[in-house]
């Protein structure tokens, strides 16, 4: 946390369809924080949205904005290829950064940015919804407070039907959203000059991140194979990981499946205990090798991915009201899996990443 402020001045950088979709909306139902410019590569876009959201500038470069319009904070939610120069420009002005994921396209230039922000004493948030539902920091607290024991084996299954972005075809709705304000600009998700790959940056984001935020440990070591589909990027990933502590990871995921059997399943053996979460439905269960099993209060649809939570964590952080939910950190395990990862398919070879770090 930092000093106590009254108001949070926000400027959001790269606004699109995730940002008009989720952060400018939390921005806008926060009491403390005031929306006070918009930035959009194309300025009739970036004045549209100001109008249209309540911002009193609108601007066409980051760096204009930044040092024009002043903000204490700034939401990133532009394409991966711009994440770094963004967040580094505005780290070194002084402004916390609420940064979308995948964090970066290198695990050198993520790691630059956590040195950078911690250097000048700013928050640094990777926006990950999942670690904000209440089963998620349930089973954070059950893993960290040793309940389940150590943990010696994890399993994750992470469908959701992204494929037709990853391929460049036409989505609209995106994820079955109707009423979207933006769609994904072209090539957004497809060129892998701006989304660095397919599913692996665009979905095993989160999942990489979901690992180090429930164990509280860095991989160590990626196998992985991809399976393109005749796409430039890769739309089945199956990965075996070794975290610092030993424990195994199986981590299988794809964009390729119907919206309605979307999968998020990770289960958490240790050995005192076993976990299971079912991410996309919600639902989440404690086995206990002695004594009774404990089965959580379902989440709402509301609850099951928060969408808002990250940036109004990101607002309370910067005013000293709470701690930071999903710092840069975490954002970084998750490069070091994706980078791993792939090299791995490349080489045809396990990469240890405490070696190469």
């Amino acid at each position: 946390m930092v000093e106590t402020k009254t108001q949070l001045n926000i400027a959001v950088i790269g606004a699109g369809y995730w940002a008009t979709s989720a952060h400018i909306p939390g921005i806008l139902q926060h009491k403390k924080a005031k929306l006070i410019a918009i930035q959009n590569r194309t300025l009739s876009k970036a004045a549209q949205i100001a109008a249209d959201f309540g911002a009193d500038l609108s601007f066409d470069d980051y760096r204009t904005l930044i040092v024009t319009a002043n903000p204490d904070a700034v939401v990133i939610s532009s394409t991966p290829n711009v994440h770094y120069e963004q967040a580094k420009f505005a780290l070194e002005h002084h402004k916390h950064v609420l940064l979308e994921k995948p964090m970066t396209f290198t695990v050198a230039q993520a790691q630059e940015l956590c040195e950078l922000a911690e250097k000048n004493n700013l928050q640094l948030l990777v926006s990950c919804p999942w670690h904000y539902t209440r089963h998620g920091i349930e089973a954070r607290r059950l893993i960290h407070q040793h309940i389940l024991g150590d943990i010696k084996m994890i399993s994750v299954l992470m469908t959701n039907p992204v494929d037709k972005l990853l391929k460049g075809i036409n989505t609209s709705p995106t994820h079955g959203m109707n009423h979207a304000y933006l769609e994904p600009g072209k090539g957004s998700y497809s060129d892998p000059k701006i989304a660095g790959g397919g599913q692996i940056y665009t979905q095993v984001s989160h999942a990489g991140a979901y690992l180090s935020f429930l164990t509280g440990k860095q991989p160590a070591e990626v196998y992985a194979k991809f399976d393109n589909d005749g796409s430039v990027n890769d739309i089945y990933n199956a990965l075996n990981i070794s975290m610092e502590n030993g424990a195994l990871i199986t981590l299988a995921s794809t964009g390729a499946t119907p919206l309605s059997v979307r999968n998020y399943e990770v289960r958490v053996f240790g050995t005192r205990g076993i976990l299971l979460l079912e991410l996309w439905k919600g639902t989440m269960v404690y086995y206990p090798f002695e004594g009774e099993s404990r089965h959580y209060r379902e989440l709402s649809e509301e609850e099951i991915y928060p969408d808002r939570a990250p940036v109004i964590n990101f607002i309370n952080t910067c005013l000293g009201l709470e701690e930071n939910g999903s710092p840069g950190e975490l954002g970084l395990a998750a490069m070091k899996i994706i980078e791993a990862a792939t090299q791995s398919n490349k080489t045809g070879k396990p990469i240890n990443i405490l070696q190469t770090s």
